[in-house]
């Protein structure tokens, strides 16, 4: 009876990972390059400046994700179709978020992240000069 158990437990375990599978076709351009090499150096720089949204610290040029391939697709087939990358990354961002992108942006709700460190040096420098005027006297 314990031997029964064991062999349906190791049946319908068995097929979990296959059914986890996409049943999806691979996006077109996923690992496939464009004909032109200039078209492709400019979507190869774009792609290592945009982050994998599965992996999350792989660029999606890195990255062997499902999710990272239909990215990398769409940004050849928008480049092949003429598009500038800078455009193609402001509609990444606008879909996805600010996150997506490894470069910073300079949107005024994160002044004070980017104006913070130089406050901290400011007054770090401010009791240094303090506490040399203390031991002087």
């Amino acid at each position: 009876m314990r031997m029964l158990a064991v062999l349906i437990a190791i049946l319908f375990s068995v097929p979990v990972p296959v059914m986890a599978q996409s049943a999806l076709p691979p996006a077109p351009y996923a690992n496939r390059q464009i004909g032109d090499p200039a078209q492709e150096r400019k979507a190869k720089a774009l792609m290592e400046t945009i982050r994998c949204l599965t992996c999350q610290s792989q660029s999606i040029a890195d990255s062997d994700a499902s999710m990272a391939g239909d990215m990398r697709s769409q940004i050849r087939e928008r480049i092949m179709a003429g598009e500038e990358p800078e455009h193609i990354r402001a509609w990444l961002i606008e879909r996805y978020g600010d996150w997506v992108s490894y470069e910073p942006t300079t949107n005024p709700i994160l002044w004070p992240l980017w104006a913070a460190p130089i406050l901290l040096i400011g007054l770090g420098l401010l009791l240094l000069r303090g506490r040399i005027r203390r031991k002087r006297q």
